[in-house]
This record gives C-alpha cells, structure tokens and sequence, in this order.
C-alpha cells in the first residue's frame, strides 16, 4: 500500500505546481524574491515609507462555491477569493500587496484547479498584488472527489500618517456608493434556498435578467476596487473613510468604517438597485429589510468624502467605468444608519 493508495497523489501534486507557475509568475512585482515552491514566500517592502504599516485580511467564497461546482464552471471564484481580501486590505488605505491561497479538495482535478488558480491570478493582477504562494491540500474521504474549498490571504502597506481608521470621518461628509457588479460572494446560502425551494434552475433565463442566465449572472464576480480607489487618492481626493460591503449589507459594514458618535443618513432610492435583487426579492418573498441585511444591492464599496469633492469624485469613478452615487452623509449619531427599509 503507498500513498496514492490512500487517495492522495503526490506526483500530480508536483505536475499541478508546475501547470500553474506562469500563472504565478504573471503576477510578479519587483519586491518579490524567489519564486514558487519554497516553504514560504518573500517579499521586500516597498522603498518610499517613512513608517510603514502593514495591513491583513483574509476570507473565502462561501457557498458560491456550490454554484460554480454545479455549473463546472470555475474560473471566476479565483477573483471573488482575491476581491473579498483585498478590497477588505483597501478599506485601511493600504495598497495590497501579496496574496495566498489554500486549496483544498478531495480528489485533485488538474484542469478543474487550473481554471481556478488563473482565476486567481487574474484577481491579483487586477489588484496589482503578487500572487506569492499557496497550497494544495488532496484530502480523500473529506472532500468528495471533484469538490474543493477555497480561502486567501493578503498583506498591504500603507503609511502610518494616512491609516484610515474613523478617526478621520468628519460630520458632513458625504458617503459616495462604488456600484457592484451582482451578487458578488455574500447571502448565497439564501441565494440557493431560494432557488431550491422555489424549484428554478441555474439554467432558468428569468425577464429581468434580459437573456442571461441564473448561473451566469450569479457567478458575476466580485468587482475589485484597488486601482479606481488608490488612483483616485493620487489624483488628490481626499477619502477619509471606506467599507467593503459584503456580508451583513450596508448596515453591518458601512458604520465600519465611522468615528465615534457618528451615524449615516442614507438616501433612499438613490442609486441603482440590479435586476438581480429584485428577481431574488421577489422570488424568494424576502422582505426589504432582510434584503438590505444579507446582499450588497447594487454597493459593493462605499468611500466618504468631504462634500466639497462629492461631483469629483462622481466623476472621478465614472471615468474609471465605475457606477458612483452619493447616498448619504455622515451625521452625529451612534454608529447606525438611518433612512433604511425598517
């Protein structure tokens, strides 16, 4: 009896590392020293800081994951995995830096993996972070054969003097909502009840999605917002404040990112609410606040601003091919947000 035996092969474990060191090497930055296959990864900070600070964050799919293995479909969970850690990195005002993945399946499928790992790879170019490492975990008999799970890892930077932690938020400020692109990687577990208790199909092409398919608009992936947001500080928007929206909504995340005794007035119905959140709502009968407390609808980062950037930084996103509304402002409070579907 040897190990493949067992259910694990190591052979294919080195031929897959192999298959996926271009996609790797695709996402090289300067500060990286060596390459793949070593016990850890190394990466020199970038030169230019005075007091660095470093930032972490990590997350996975969830239960996106069902679909993707459903449709076998899987070169797109790779960039909700980045998406979800480095548009969390972000929100601190760190640039991020490099990126870890953890693999794990029962069975290794090489092609299967690939696609994912270059979805990786293509969520971390779009971040402009290096994909330093990750592993591969084969584990038989705890995973089915063909099933994996995915979770990451990311490490940003960013000076100690423009760290945004709420202290910065001022009262008046005006929050500017950064549109999604769907679902993006929170609330499927309702999204799959949905579904299942309603008896649809990923295949169902329901009206409000003019001809696309449940599969397909569900596993849009998460929008990525590192370079629109770090660009748009270099061009001298001043964001004091920032929340990634995902599980939980617009009430869990967006006080976040607030100071002390401060509170949000949302404006109600401005900015565009995605036909997918609407078909979901309506199918599932889910009431409007429950919707507002499990799916982005329709934003997925939200930046505060000093109101007299508001038009600019509008603007500024919209040149980027970035949907951006003013929803609010910041008002004395408790840390809640007020103007929502109660």
């Amino acid at each position: 009896m040897d190990y493949r035996e067992a259910g694990v092969d190591v052979e294919a474990g080195r031929a897959f590392v192999d298959k996926i060191r271009s996609l790797v090497n695709r996402t090289h930055r300067p500060e990286v020293i060596g390459g793949l296959g070593g016990f850890s990864g190394f990466f020199e900070l970038p030169s230019g800081y005075k007091e660095p600070v470093l930032v972490s964050g990590t997350d996975g799919v969830g239960t996106k994951l069902k679909i993707a293995h459903d449709l076998n479909c899987h070169n797109t969970v790779g960039i909700d995995l980045v998406a979800m850690c480095v548009n969390d990195v972000l929100t601190s005002g760190a640039e991020p830096l490099f990126f870890l993945d953890y693999l794990a399946t029962g069975k290794l499928e090489q092609e299967q993996l690939t696609e994912v790992v270059a979805g990786i790879s293509q969520g971390c170019e779009m971040a402009g972070c290096s994909l330093l490492g990750g592993e591969t975990a084969e584990m038989p008999g705890f995973y089915p054969p063909g099933v994996y799970d995915l979770a990451g890892f990311c490490v940003g930077v960013v000076e100690k003097s423009q760290l945004l932690s709420g202290s910065k938020v001022e009262i008046g400020d005006v929050a500017i909502a950064l549109a999604s692109q769907g679902v993006h990687s929170n609330g499927f577990s309702l999204v799959r009840k949905i579904v299942s208790d309603g008896g649809f199909n990923w295949s169902d092409r329901p009206e409000q999605l003019d001809g696309k398919t449940l599969g397909e608009v569900l596993l849009t992936p998460t929008q990525i917002y590192v370079k629109p947001v770090l660009a748009a500080k270099s061009s001298g928007i001043e964001i004091h404040g920032m929340a990634h929206i995902t599980g939980g909504g617009l009430p869990e995340n967006l006080p976040r990112c607030l100071g002390a005794n401060q509170s949000i007035e949302i404006i109600p119905n401005s900015w565009h609410i995605l036909p997918i959140f609407d078909w979901l709502a309506a199918a599932g009968n889910v009431n409007p606040k429950a919707m507002f407390e499990t799916f982005n609808m329709g934003v997925g980062f939200v930046v505060l601003v000093n109101p007299d950037q508001e038009v600019e930084t509008i603007k500024w996103f919209e040149s980027q091919n970035i949907a951006a509304y003013a929803i609010g402002k910041v008002i004395p409070g408790t840390g809640n947000l007020v103007g929502l579907p109660e």
